[in-house]
């Protein structure tokens, strides 16, 4: 069991450095293109890159059981948001790993005539609803974490006077309280460095299914900006591991 859990450690790692790599050839071939680059040099680097991405893919066989395996243990966490949100997430991520790998056999020719991008839009919709479970954890972690904040401060009679009687107007009262919710939402962030990259890493990937589904449409420089970005935070908390958001 060691050994496995060792070499899926090192899969999982070759295949963000993979994923770093394919991004940022789409970031290069983007920019080349603008620059006025030869077509032959970007046609070159759009075929790393899919060379890159059909890595990634052989990568990920078999991690749909690993994602299930997740979700069997999120489903007895004791916070009812939280099992939710993760245990979902994980389902879905299980769902897009199959597609993933159904698409792989399409790409390496095991399965002919297979509708590619049938399957392609079918995985990046199962990735899409990952992250967004994803995201609602992350914004229920920061709300708990900004609760316990204020509740302690109170406790020591440093709370803001922010709901006393103010001769101010409405909106200056308004815009005090968002200036210290924003105060307040920095320095939880600040202090818990593995809800902070999750958050980055999560906002900066759901970008990536949203244009491919055509829901946000950007261009391939802002999908691989945001790719490899995450990538680079992903590949942080694997050489840190305590920056790893948990559970």
């Amino acid at each position: 069991m060691e050994s496995w859990v060792r070499f899926s450690a090192q899969s999982q790692a070759k295949e963000r450095v993979y994923r770093a790599a394919q991004y940022a050839c789409t970031l290069l071939g983007y920019t080349l293109q603008k620059n006025g680059a030869s077509p032959d040099f970007i046609a070159r680097i759009k075929q790393l890159e899919a060379h890159l991405s059909l890595g990634r893919k052989l990568f990920r066989l078999g991690n749909s059981a690993d994602a299930l395996e997740a979700a069997k243990r999120a489903i007895h966490l004791s916070d009812m948001v939280l099992r939710f949100c993760i245990t979902v997430s994980h389902l879905n991520r299980a769902m897009y790993f199959a597609c993933d790998n159904i698409l792989w056999a399409g790409k390496s020719g095991l399965i002919p005539h297979m509708d590619q991008e049938k399957w392609s839009q079918r995985s990046f919709r199962y990735y899409l609803f990952a992250l967004i479970m994803n995201l609602s954890r992350d914004a229920y972690e920061i709300r708990l974490l900004m609760e316990r904040e204020l509740n302690g401060k109170c406790q020591r009679g440093g709370g803001d006077n922010s709901s006393a009687p103010r001769k101010d107007g409405k909106v200056q009262q308004l815009a005090l309280r968002l200036k210290l919710q924003l105060r307040l939402l920095a320095h939880v962030l600040r202090n818990n460095p593995p809800l902070l990259l999750d958050v980055l890493k999560n906002a900066c990937d759901i970008f990536i299914p949203l244009d491919r589904l055509g829901l946000y449409k950007t261009n391939p420089g802002f999908v691989g900006l945001c790719g490899l970005t995450s990538s680079v935070l992903s590949i942080l908390t694997i050489v840190h591991p305590w920056l790893k958001l948990k559970p």
